[in-house]
């Protein structure tokens, strides 16, 4: 596959991403796809989608765990319930990561990722040693498959995220990069981030935001590639830098009007289109 095909984050009946029939309107060779609730992630589902992604000449490139309960109303909520971070539905949610790393295996797939909740900025604090080892365990089970963890960048500062990885030690733990959740929560300037994090980075999100005017108290505001403050041209531009060749999935969170939401896909591979043949040219 040519660097940067471009892709597109999908769900089969779950999460934010375009509708399963979407996939083969659009005509991308990737996906990133959000795991299926419980009772379509045993073997016999994985490999029907398989074949499906197959005859639509599709490679998933990573399935994103998420959790029953998450809510990213505002950004104290997100500190509450979102990921591996909050103690109470920790183990519940570290075994249901499992079975996603097994659904992710039949899918033929070598990528599992998810958002591991608001790390604490500080090592030394209580529960940050205990959030390192359900990441181990995570990252040793998904290293016997053959399979890497990418974490969703967004809630760390690059600093606190780099500190966080060299704690867990182990080499299949990477980045997805999402230059947008940055902004969105406020955690520091995309570009300068992806150049302290970039040798950690497998795969990205191709998304726009705007600051909010009290950065990490309140939610910025995603709006449509190239009309944010990312930058799409020097982040393109920051990924070749890096060396980075894999996938551009695009991710916009819009599934209560599809309409708009496909149209705005439209756009955004257009724009990558463009930016991609003159970035590698």
């Amino acid at each position: 596959m040519d660097a940067w095909p471009i892709g597109v984050f999908a769900s089969v009946d779950a999460g934010l991403g375009v509708a399963w029939d979407v996939i083969s309107e659009l005509k991308l060779p990737t996906i990133q796809l959000h795991a299926p609730h419980e009772q379509k992630r045993n073997q016999q589902a994985a490999e029907t989608f398989r074949s499906q992604l197959d005859k639509m000449d599709v490679q998933c490139t990573a399935v994103f765990g998420g959790f029953e309960g998450e809510s990213y109303a505002d950004i104290p909520t997100v500190v509450k319930t979102v990921g591996l971070v909050p103690e109470a539905t920790r183990a519940g949610r570290l075994s249901e990561m499992l079975e996603i790393a097994n659904f992710t295996k039949w899918l033929g797939c070598d990528t599992v990722a998810l958002h591991l909740g608001f790390i604490p900025h500080d090592s030394a604090v209580d529960g940050y040693a205990d959030i390192v080892k359900v990441t181990q365990q995570l990252c040793d089970h998904c290293g016997e498959q053959d399979q890497y963890l990418h974490l969703e960048t967004g809630q760390e500062t690059a600093e606190g995220l780099l500190e966080f990885i060299e704690q867990v030690g182990r080499k299949n733990l990477k980045i997805n990069f999402d230059p947008a959740n940055m902004i969105l929560y406020g955690t520091g300037e995309p570009i300068e981030a992806l150049k302290k994090v970039g040798h950690h980075v497998r795969s990205v999100h191709c998304k726009d935001g705007t600051w909010s005017d009290q950065p990490g108290e309140t939610w910025g505001a995603e709006v449509p590639l190239g009309k944010g403050d990312v930058g799409m041209e020097t982040y393109l531009t920051t990924l070749k830098e890096i060396g980075y060749q894999g996938p551009l999935t695009i991710e916009r969170e819009i599934p209560q009007d599809p309409e708009r939401q496909r149209a705005e896909i439209g756009q955004a591979i257009d724009l990558l289109t463009e930016l991609r043949s003159r970035i590698l040219s």
